[in-house]
């Protein structure tokens, strides 16, 4: 039995939205993860942040108010402490992310899920 295609998705997110939009077009129903409300473990997001090929400030949005307040500019901190981080503050991963067929993609643009379906 092979992995439903999964996509963690903010409503709110017009890039996440699209992304999902694209899937459902092509009759992919992907099982849809409200990160906010349910946001992966740490190992999740390792695992998740390693099929990107990304380190944890890489798939972080720096933007955020939060970032700052938490000091996760501060290049001393570990990939670990970056994650559980992104973890505590989910609001802080960058989205939508499909995982599909044992990888992953960054849906921003939204057409970027198509290289691993």
């Amino acid at each position: 039995m092979t992995e439903p295609i999964r996509i963690f998705h903010n409503p709110r997110c017009s890039k996440s939205r699209q992304t999902l939009e694209l899937l459902t077009e092509r009759g992919i129903e992907p099982e849809i993860i409200r990160y906010l409300e349910t946001p992966p473990t740490e190992l999740a997001l390792s695992d998740i942040l390693d099929a990107l090929g990304l380190e944890p400030r890489q798939l972080m949005r720096t933007g955020e108010q939060e970032y700052k307040e938490l000091g996760l500019d501060n290049t001393d901190l570990s990939r670990t402490q970056l994650i559980a981080a992104m973890v505590a503050t989910p609001k802080l991963i960058e989205r939508p992310i499909v995982l599909a067929n044992g990888k992953a993609a960054v849906g921003r643009p939204p057409e970027n899920v198509l290289t691993i379906l």
